[in-house]
Order: structure tokens, then C-alpha cells, then sequence
């Protein structure tokens, strides 16, 4: 460190933006900023999202049970530009009030019934359709370990080692030193599980692994924050596996397309609607 340590004031103010890429987003209070009402398709699910590593797991979800023959899945996915500060509408807080995306509204029930935070959509969608969560007790168990150990471990690889060795307006050697540390320690948790297992459950596949897979998959790929090489990733040799066999199923291939641009290296489709519009690819 270099010059006078800062000191923290008794009370802390919000006097300057934060810097780094989402500083014009970032604000200490909630609450809607503007008036705009969501979109609303033709399904009885509505999804309004983006199609980051978050937005990834439901959409995946989605393309599964579609695939495996739920038509009543089918679902109008509408992107929500949060750089721009979308997820700050009335409309999208009114789902969701914490303002991160994905948000899902299920009209098939009276009244609607709002999910958000993404694990939650993944439990309600699964038990939903009874589908990619198992129904004995032990298996059931081990697959919430899992799907709840990525949701309180991702703030660590996002927030913690993303923000500082992405995003921040400067490289903090402290910050980044010790949120490596721990997204190596999340990545050695996960290789020494599935160096005795073909999924995080077990044996089948199910929503903990579609909620992992674009987190902790695509770290150890050099898929997010280009930090595959800074993490050594190649050493995850059983997540490697593990990533493999999911990228390869049809319908995982689908679901990451949606609510991504058309320029993307997968050829998002912005919006989703029907099939047809994965199928043309935009």
C-alpha cells in the first residue's frame, strides 16, 4: 500500500460514485428510479432476464423441461438491459424488489405468482414440473446442499474475486489476493466432490448442477472475467468433466443463447418467445 491508509468515517455517506463499469447502477438505496411496465407474452411463464451466468441456470431449466416433454414450460424470456439500469423500473421491481435479475411471473396461478432470486426460480420451476430434482429423501438433500452452496458461495466469485480483478477502477493487490484464494478453494470444493461423483447429486443430473455449471464451470473454462489462466482453471481437472458432459446436452446449448446478444459467440437471441426463435438462431 502507498500513501496515507484511509480511515473509515463513524458514519458512512454516499458522496461520489463507486467507479468501475457499474458505478452509474450502483446506489446504497432500492426502490424503482423510473415508471415502466414489464412486457407480457403469450405463456403463462414470464421470464425477465439477462443472460449472465444467473440468468444462464433458468433458462437452461427451461430448455430441459421443454425437452423432456413439459409443454407447459414454454415461456417468453424478455431481456432486461441491466447496464442501462432496466432492472430499476417499477415493473421490474415490482417482482422483484431486490432489483437483480432473473425475475419469473407464473400466470397460470390466480393471482400471478412472482419468484425471484434465482435459486428460488430453479426449486419452484423443478417442483413445478416434478423434473431435475429427486424425489427420494437423501438425494433431495444432497441436491439443495449443492444447489444452496452456489448460492451463498457466487457473491464470493461475482461480487468478491470478479468485481476486484475485472471491474474495479484499479487493481487492489489485497482484494484480488484474497478472493482468488477463495474461488480457488470454492473450485478445489467442487473437483474433490466430483472426482467420485458424475453429478453434484449423484448420479443424476438436476438444478444444483445447472446452477453451478455457469458459475463455477465457466470460471475454471476462462469463460467469465478471462481469469481461466490467472486461476490455473486446467488443474479442475473433474469440473473440467463434469463441465463437459453438461455443455453438450442440446438443451443446456439452447438455454445459454437466451436473452444474449445476437453477437455473442454462442449467437444470443436477445428475446425469446417461441422455440422457432432459437431455432433461427435470433
Amino acid at each position: 500500500m502507498t500513501g496515507e491508509p484511509w480511515v473509515p468515517p463513524k458514519v458512512w455517506t454516499w458522496s461520489a460514485p463507486s467507479g468501475g463499469r457499474f458505478a452509474s447502477i450502483n446506489r446504497p438505496v432500492a426502490g424503482p428510479t423510473h415508471d415502466r411496465p414489464l412486457p407480457v407474452g403469450r405463456h403463462p411463464l414470464q421470464l425477465y432476464s439477462l443472460g449472465t451466468p444467473n440468468g444462464i441456470k433458468v433458462t437452461v431449466l427451461l430448455e430441459e423441461l421443454l425437452a423432456t416433454g413439459h409443454a407447459g414450460a414454454e415461456y417468453d424470456a424478455w431481456r432486461i438491459d441491466i447496464g442501462a439500469g432496466g432492472q430499476f423500473g417499477s415493473g421490474f421491481v415490482a417482482v422483484n424488489p431486490n432489483s437483480k435479475i432473473p425475475a419469473l411471473m407464473d400466470h397460470s396461478t390466480t393471482p400471478p405468482t412472482r419468484v425471484f432470486e434465482s435459486g428460488a426460480i430453479l426449486l419452484y420451476l423443478a417442483e413445478k414440473f416434478g423434473a431435475f430434482l429427486p424425489a427420494t429423501h437423501r438425494a433431495r438433500t444432497e441436491c439443495l446442499n449443492w444447489l444452496f452452496w452456489q448460492v451463498g458461495s457466487a457473491p464470493y466469485i461475482g461480487g468478491g474475486f470478479g468485481h476486484f480483478y475485472a471491474y474495479a477502477p484499479e487493481k487492489i493487490e489485497y482484494a484480488i489476493n484474497r478472493f482468488a484464494m477463495e474461488a480457488k478453494r470454492q473450485l478445489d470444493v467442487l473437483d474433490r466432490h466430483l472426482a467420485n461423483h458424475a453429478y453434484l447429486a449423484g448420479d443424476d443430473y438436476t438444478i444444483a448442477d445447472m446452477a453451478v455449471w455457469p458459475w463455477h464451470g465457466a470460471l475454471a473454462r476462462g469463460e467469465i472475467y478471462d481469469a481461466g489462466e490467472f486461476l490455473a482453471g486446467h488443474e479442475y481437472r473433474h469440473v473440467h468433466r463434469w463441465y463437459d458432459a453438461i455443455a453438450a446436452r442440446p438443451a443446456v446449448q439452447r438455454g445459454r443463447r437466451v436473452n444474449r446478444s445476437a453477437a455473442s459467440a454462442e449467437g444470443g437471441t436477445p428475446e425469446r418467445h417461441a422455440a422457432a426463435d432459437l431455432d433461427r438462431g435470433g
